[in-house]
């Protein structure tokens, strides 16, 4: 009962404050109770009065009665004619109008604007940069608030005084969204800033948060103190090549690497022939299985952000001897072609020595084969046979020999 007494008793001076400060402007907070008086209305009934209300729940004017109603649980009239909304909501930001009559008949009005507020919570930067690079654009980091209504606004400081974007060297990325349900709002600021170079070499970042409302106090986030670190420029580009030379076998490896001393790293980017290869920034470039494909004339091309690009000397890779295809994706070198053409050689040879014996031996067994039917008995038969062809023959033999000269 204290408490509730306490309660009434903070938001009744709440509103008297806000009708004699702000044109009769009240303020109220998200989630805690509001009374509004009526002025000139009689302390007890009986009461001629009447209240009108126009806020987010309503789509025009509504009539609250004194004598109750569906609305007493989201505002009701007290016996002394006071408005009581005991959950202030953001749809109970609008108007309200009370119009009395006294005892002795005069008429008074009152009208009150009601705004309602809720305070988010202490503001943080995430990811925050330890170290900067002066002369090029660097990200600080993101300033976040949540939890607030109105949604309010962020703003940076340096060194302690306001950091205002100029759109070159300061400049602020905003982010606003809006829960769907509670309606409360949570905001984010990226920032990011060109250091000049000889300048300070450790400023100091601040981020704060501003409600939307009057007389309510900004809220600071805790500072960051990155570095600043001076560029080194962007001295000659070096191509180194292993093998040393750019010469390799075929189906061999190259590694082409790209050197320079600037800081930050600049981006290195490929060209072959004069034409930009679609490869990532990479300061190493790797050919493995070298084949007629890669041969070429190589060069890189280091970017920094502030000196521009800068592009090495180029580096002619070839394999050693003179190509020729074998067949579809198949190549080999004079070398290699030279060995499988003398294989191929002795193979010849030693398949003509084999068919070479081969032959010697088909025939040595043939006339071995001969010589025996040459030395085996003839049969009774053909003996007698082969002796009456040897008489007959020998006189014929003889008869040729008398008539001779």
């Amino acid at each position: 009962m204290a408490a509730g007494t306490a309660a009434g008793a903070w938001v009744l001076v709440l509103s008297l404050w806000g009708a004699a400060v702000g044109g009769q402007n009240i303020t109220a907070r998200i989630g805690e109770p509001l009374v509004l008086n009526c002025k000139g209305a009689p302390k007890k009934p009986p009461q001629q009065l009447e209240w009108k209300v126009n806020t987010g729940r309503t789509e025009a004017w509504k009539v609250l009665s004194s004598q109750g109603g569906p609305w007493d649980s989201v505002a009701h009239v007290l016996p002394n004619g006071s408005l009581h909304l005991p959950t202030v909501g953001i749809q109970d930001e609008g108007t309200f109008r009370c119009r009395a009559v006294t005892r002795h008949g005069k008429e008074s009005k009152s009208n009150y604007r009601v705004r309602v507020y809720q305070t988010p919570g202490k503001p943080e930067i995430i990811n925050p940069a330890s170290e900067l690079t002066a002369g090029i654009p660097n990200k600080v980091g993101t300033c976040v608030s949540e939890g607030g209504y109105p949604a309010g606004t962020l703003n940076w400081h340096l060194d302690g005084k306001p950091l205002i974007p100029d759109g070159i060297g300061v400049s602020v990325h905003e982010e606003t969204r809006r829960h769907p349900e509670t309606g409360l709002f949570t905001l984010q600021s990226e920032l990011r800033v060109t250091p000049a170079q000889g300048g300070t070499s450790r400023p100091t970042f601040s981020c704060s948060f501003s409600p939307g409302l009057p007389r309510r106090r900004a809220m600071h986030t805790a500072p960051i103190q990155p570095s600043v670190r001076e560029p080194v420029p962007l001295e000659d580009v070096q191509l180194l090549v292993e093998p040393e030379g750019g010469t390799v076998t075929p189906g061999g490896t190259v590694t082409l690497t790209c050197q320079t001393p600037a800081q930050p790293p600049p981006e290195i980017h490929w060209i072959k022939d004069g034409m930009p290869l679609p490869l990532p920034s990479s300061p190493v470039l790797l050919l493995p299985e070298v084949g007629p494909q890669d041969q070429g004339i190589y060069s890189c091309v280091a970017t920094h952000p502030r000196y521009g690009p800068r592009e090495s000397a180029g580096v002619s890779i070839s394999i050693t001897g003179e190509l020729s295809p074998q067949g579809p994706g198949t190549w080999s070198s004079v070398g290699e072609s030279g060995l499988g053409t003398l294989a191929l050689a002795l193979g010849i040879l030693g398949g003509l020595g084999v068919a070479a014996l081969l032959i010697g031996v088909v025939v040595w067994r043939r006339r071995h084969r001969q010589g025996e039917e040459r030395k085996a008995p003839d049969s009774p038969e053909e003996e007698e046979e082969r002796a009456e062809l040897h008489q007959s023959e020998e006189p014929e033999a003889a008869e040729g020999g008398t008539a001779g000269p």
